[in-house]
Parts: C-alpha cells; sequence; structure tokens
C-alpha cells in the first residue's frame, strides 16, 4: 500500500495538457456503490477499472475519460469514488499543513486522499434532512464517505465559531469543515 505521504505526489496521466475531440457517450456506468459496468456487465478486473478511472475528470456536469486522441462521455450515478478508510495523522507529512493533525482517506480504487483546503469536504443536505459526505480527489472527482466513515468522521466532530456562528465540524490540516449548524447537533442529542 502506498504511504500517505505519497498520496500528494499521485497525479496520473497530463489530463489538463491532454484537449482531444469529443467523441460522444460510451456505455460505461458507476453505480452509487463504487461498481464499474460495462454494457450493463460489471467490469471485474480492477486494474481496468484503476486504469480508466486515471483518466477521468469531470467538465461541468459531466464525467469524461480522456486520452490524448478522444473523449469519451460516462454516467455516474452519484460519485465516482467511494471513501472507505479513514486515517487520522498526528502531524502531517508534507504539504502546506506539514506538522499540522490532519485526516486521510483511502478510496475503493486505493488511492489516499490527504483532507485540507485545496481537498476539502463537502457535506450535501438531504430532503430527508440526512447529510451526504464527500471529499474531493482531482480533477472535479469527489468520494463520496461510506456510512462506517462517516460515523468515524462525526466522532472527531466539535463545535467553533466559524462564519460568524457555532458549527459543528471537522478540523484536517489547518482547515476546519462545517457539517452543520451546533445547534441542530445538539437538539438531536
Amino acid at each position: 500500500m502506498r504511504s500517505i505521504a505519497a498520496a500528494k505526489g499521485a497525479g496520473g496521466p497530463p489530463l489538463e495538457r491532454w484537449d482531444p475531440p469529443d467523441c460522444g457517450d460510451i456505455d460505461i456506468r458507476i453505480d452509487r456503490e463504487g461498481g464499474w459496468h460495462h454494457e450493463g456487465r460489471p467490469i471485474g478486473r480492477p486494474a481496468l477499472v484503476r486504469l480508466f478511472a486515471s483518466v477521468m475528470r469531470r467538465e461541468g456536469e459531466r464525467h469524461v475519460l480522456v486520452t490524448p486522441v478522444e473523449k469519451l462521455g460516462i454516467t455516474v450515478e452519484d460519485a465516482p469514488f467511494l471513501a472507505v478508510e479513514m486515517r487520522a495523522e498526528e502531524a502531517m507529512p508534507d504539504g502546506p499543513a506539514r506538522g499540522e493533525p490532519g485526516l486521510a482517506f483511502r478510496t475503493n480504487l486505493d488511492d489516499w486522499v490527504i483532507c485540507d483546503a485545496a481537498h476539502p469536504l463537502r457535506f450535501d443536505a438531504q430532503a430527508d434532512g440526512a447529510v451526504r459526505p464527500y471529499i474531493y480527489v482531482r480533477r472535479g472527482l469527489w468520494a463520496r464517505l461510506t456510512r462506517p466513515v462517516f460515523l468515524e468522521l462525526v466522532e472527531r466532530g466539535e463545535v467553533r465559531e466559524a462564519e460568524g456562528r457555532r458549527l459543528f465540524g471537522v478540523a484536517s490540516s489547518g482547515a476546519f469543515f462545517p457539517i452543520a449548524a451546533a445547534e441542530e447537533t445538539e437538539e438531536r442529542e
């Protein structure tokens, strides 16, 4: 397994330099549970899934696979990745928050993402009042935190004054990520 310190250096192919013609859509779908499918059948080769993920980016509302010669749209039901593990580090090994405590998340494709200002957490409110948590991975792509990881994250939560009010959230690598107003969490206790 790659170390968390190596996560910052993980960049993959230089997609930002590639501007190939758009060739439409391909029948590849990433389901809500992070499963990849081609023409309705699961893609069973993890190495192939990692290859596709390494050339994926988001353009507006569209997820695309990009090579030097073509760009193909794919369907993503929620987020292209899942955050399946979280580690708390007493001192982050590198980056702008070097030496500060932080959180790192492992995706279902074994990429480590250090949560910081460049890789923030986001919490989307749902119609039923629930919160759906995500962490930014790269190139407009997000990973949804699995329920066990989210529960572990919430256990690390604290109330702070931010944005002119009391907010419940989590801190990582020198940044604070609000989850909800402190009053909302106090009402549920």
